[in-house]
């Protein structure tokens, strides 16, 4: 099933999400690089293992393309939203990160850059249907490149893409699509989309019960 997505109005979405996250761009707290959503919990940039050139796809606050470009990689990221690129050049651009505006299937298919890793943390690929996404990513890795994710699992019985309103249910009926599948299905779409490795596990949470957190490694020879 394709949704049917209005990139226009997912813009709207996130230029919101953008100003309500302004103040986690410019903070001062440590950089850090996290695939779960806790702090401190699971692995860290070891999964995109030894990259000199990387894209995050979504990449929001541009926290964690800031931890890498300090750590001398040529950290690149792509998000949907001019008020988050805007907010993230200014904050993290004296550091060498570069930030794009555009939306990720478009800028994939045209753009001939390559990369030593794609990844993405809770970000487009958890809002962009694979069927199309995974393919245009492995064109853009260099051999031997890595291809990584993180979002929250899949609830289950609950897959494929799933609606979400974003800012309350009263006022601008603002909504995206997110895409939720089970462990094997990832790995399934993955090796259809060209990669020659796939591994997706779920993290459990450090407290019983509470949402894991899916991490996602795929890779190409």
């Amino acid at each position: 099933m394709t949704a049917p997505h209005n990139i226009e109005h997912e813009r709207e979405v996130w230029n919101t999400y953008a100003e309500s996250t302004r103040d986690k761009v410019f903070e001062d707290e440590e950089l850090t690089f996290c695939w779960t959503q806790y702090t401190g919990h699971g692995p860290g940039p070891e999964i995109l293992g030894d990259p000199e050139t990387v894209l995050e796809i979504g990449c929001g606050t541009g926290r964690h393309l800031a931890f890498l470009a300090q750590k001398g990689i040529k950290a690149t990221g792509l998000d949907l939203s001019p008020v988050m690129v805007k907010n993230t050049t200014e904050r993290w651009g004296p550091l060498g990160a570069q930030f794009i505006c555009a939306e990720v299937l478009d800028c994939l298919r045209t753009s001939a850059a390559k990369y030593d890793a794609v990844y993405s943390i809770f970000g487009a690929a958890w809002f962009t249907d694979p069927v199309h996404l995974f393919p245009l990513v492995a064109a853009r890795l260099n051999p031997g490149g890595v291809f990584a994710f993180a979002q929250p699992p899949a609830i289950p019985g609950a897959y494929g893409p799933q609606g979400m309103y974003k800012g309350g249910f009263a006022g601008p009926a603002m909504f995206t699509y997110r895409y939720s599948y089970e462990p094997q299905t990832w790995e399934d779409l993955l090796l259809e989309a060209g990669f020659d490795h796939a591994d997706a596990q779920v993290i459990e949470a450090p407290k019983p019960g509470h949402i894991g957190t899916l991490v996602v490694r795929a890779t190409c020879l």
